[in-house]
């Protein structure tokens, strides 16, 4: 039970424990408050972060972003990557102090609620590169949001943080959460 037969490319079987390793889901944030929230202690080796939102919106106008940060802090510079909205009009915004998307018409509304995950992956270990796509939907604007982006960091990644094109919005609804492995 719980083992499987393997080989050693020789013909050789012997028996294996199955991996029990998978993802590692975070601690639900409530995303009712601050003009960010922080995901921290991410453990050395993680090579991939599913970030969820569940109804999260914002009191104004700046759009959502992802910052990544090392053992330094939370990087704001050199992002690369947009976002774009489809619903009655599109909207495309360039990024380039976080990993964003955009809301209606390639700004962001207040009281937008928006649903989706965004996965980050690592491309470069010797680079700490970092790509992240993002995909979710408004449940009260009947829209799709899209972005993709890319971040080099200076060490390895340990936080996330999520916050608004230049910081000032207060998220107001819903929850969040991350996953890793």
């Amino acid at each position: 039970a719980g083992q499987y037969i393997k080989s050693d490319g020789s013909k050789n079987l012997a028996f294996a424990t199955l991996p029990t390793a998978g993802f590692t889901l975070g601690t639900p944030v409530a995303s009712t408050s601050g003009t960010s929230i922080d995901f921290t202690g991410i453990p050395s080796g993680t090579k991939q972060i599913i970030f969820s939102w569940v109804g999260v919106s914002t009191n104004g106008t700046s759009h959502p972003i992802w910052q990544l940060g090392d053992s330094g802090g939370v990087e704001t510079s050199g992002y690369l990557g947009s976002g774009l909205v489809h619903n009655t009009g599109t909207g495309v915004d360039n990024n380039t102090d976080g990993l964003g998307m955009v809301g209606s018409g390639g700004g962001w509304t207040a009281g937008t609620v928006i649903h989706g995950n965004a996965t980050f992956t690592l491309v470069d270990a010797s680079t700490f590169t970092w790509a992240m796509h993002f995909v979710g939907g408004g449940s009260n604007s009947a829209s799709m949001n899209y972005g993709g982006a890319s971040k080099s960091l200076s060490a390895e990644l340990t936080q996330i943080r999520c916050t608004t094109e230049g910081g000032s919005n207060t998220f107001d609804a819903g929850k969040m959460n991350i996953a890793y492995i």
